[in-house]
């Protein structure tokens, strides 16, 4: 298949790299498309990893995204819609029945944190940066950070990220938990998210998978998900984006 906002490789022992492509890792209307087309695709893999070029994600592409969730303001069931793609690719990347290994290097912004989230895994490099900025544009984050964060870093530090849309630096992600090692360039982190994912695939992956549905289970995510969106369908304002 031919992507324009992703791109995917594959190495020995069936591990699938997916690159973020489009400018600084940034997630428009096609790139959602791309995701629920890739998805059946990673399933089939032993292990997944997810990087950036350039960098790894400044998040939603605001201005091509703008119109459509503009036309939907004030209508929860409008706003959904267009939501619903976009929860549903990282719903879908939490969801494969394969370990998912998120390689940060540089900026990792808003829907690329909450994209971070729904992996299994998260290493960065040194010069990585983190923050959930939505709440400076009047907007509450609403693909599942929010959600998926408390059980990673605690609830407290994710009001620190959601209530400030403050960045965090690298290390302060390692203490917090968000990330479980520091790498000390891009070269050094994507190396070790390939070893990592090559000592993974000699496990069995029954058990992996199991632990994985097991573990998700558990997240009360939905809900959560759409009461963020029914937020922002009645509060969300043009002008503060």
């Amino acid at each position: 298949m031919t992507y324009t906002t992703i791109a995917l490789t594959l190495t020995e022992g069936d591990i699938a790299t997916l690159y973020l492509r489009a400018k600084k890792g940034s997630m428009g209307p096609q790139f959602w498309a791309e995701m629920r087309d890739v998805l059946p695709v990673l399933a089939q893999k032993r292990a997944v990893i997810v990087r950036g070029e350039e960098l790894f994600s400044a998040g939603l592409d605001v201005a091509a995204t703008l119109p459509a969730l503009g036309n939907a303001l004030g209508n929860k069931a409008a706003f959904a819609e267009v939501v619903a793609p976009m929860q549903a690719a990282f719903d879908g990347l939490a969801a494969l029945p394969v370990p998912v290994i998120a390689a940060v290097h540089g900026w990792c912004i808003g829907a690329g944190l909450e994209l971070i989230a729904a992996c299994d895994f998260r290493l960065c490099s040194d010069s990585s940066h983190f923050s959930l900025p939505e709440v400076r544009l009047g907007i509450v984050a609403d693909l599942g950070g929010l959600q998926r964060l408390p059980p990673l870093i605690g609830k407290g530090w994710t009001q620190h990220l959601a209530l400030t849309g403050q960045a965090i630096t690298a290390q302060q992600a390692q203490q917090i938990g968000l990330v479980t090692e520091v790498l000390p360039t891009p070269e050094a982190l994507f190396a070790r998210a390939q070893a990592l994912a090559e000592e993974l695939v000699m496990l069995p992956a029954h058990a992996l998978s199991g632990s994985k549905q097991v573990l998700n289970d558990a997240l009360p995510l939905r809900p959560g998900m759409q009461q963020a969106a029914d937020w922002n369908a009645l509060h969300m304002r043009l002008d503060e984006v």
